[in-house]
């Protein structure tokens, strides 16, 4: 049973709530975009983050947003401004971006849009708040310190949501869901059996049923 049709998020803690897991796709061929995304949908997943690492990406995105307005498509891996007016013009209606410097989050702050800028360290988790930014990526979570890391910064930072990413499992994705200040991960995994569309399904049925997980 496919997942509601959600409204597009206007505030990044809005996006947050959709999914206890965003899928993070990396498209090598942008046909496989709305099979992909029917597949998510199918498992009852809400949103898709297609990676901007990849030729087939923007039209990828473009194929999402035209043909499945049920599930919310996201732009990932933006490193520079330009990558930022792409992805929108493309259609994209969240970006996640795996660091942060001025120029690209007054880029992503003028599109409207709802966004994740990377933060590893208490000082990007500061630049973050000076900018009324309270939600972040949490980049490469697993590197940086991982539940531990996120579970850390909950003390100084109590108004900070997280979204930790970068080699999650499954197994890890679960532990990361238990801290308050964790609002969803994203995960890789889900996409990783593409195009074999029924893994897919049982991967993302998986992944939403985390959301209601003890």
């Amino acid at each position: 049973m496919s997942a509601p049709t959600p409204s597009a998020p206007r505030t990044t803690a809005e996006l947050l709530a959709l999914d206890p897991v965003i899928p993070v796709v990396v498209l090598d061929d942008a046909a496989h975009a709305v099979p992909l995304a029917r597949a998510l949908l199918a498992g009852g997943l809400r949103t898709i983050e297609v990676t901007l690492r990849t030729p087939a990406a923007l039209e990828g995105i473009d194929r999402i947003a035209a043909e499945l307005p049920e599930l919310v498509v996201g732009a990932g891996t933006i490193a520079h401004p330009q990558q930022v007016e792409a992805a929108a013009a493309a259609g994209a209606q969240f970006l996640v971006s795996p660091g942060q410097r001025p120029a690209l989050l007054a880029a992503m702050e003028a599109t409207g849009l709802p966004f994740l800028a990377g933060a590893a360290t208490p000082s990007d988790v500061l630049a973050l708040l000076e900018r009324g930014i309270d939600c972040a990526k949490l980049f490469p979570a697993e590197v940086v310190g991982g539940v531990a890391m996120a579970r850390a910064l909950a003390g100084p930072f109590p108004q900070l949501r997280l979204c930790p990413t970068g080699g999650i499992s499954p197994e890890r994705a679960r532990e990361y869901l238990t801290l308050p200040n964790v609002a969803c991960v994203g995960g890789s995994w889900i996409a990783a059996a593409a195009p074999d569309w029924d893994d897919v399904t049982a991967r993302a049925r998986a992944a939403a049923a985390l959301r209601s997980s003890p």
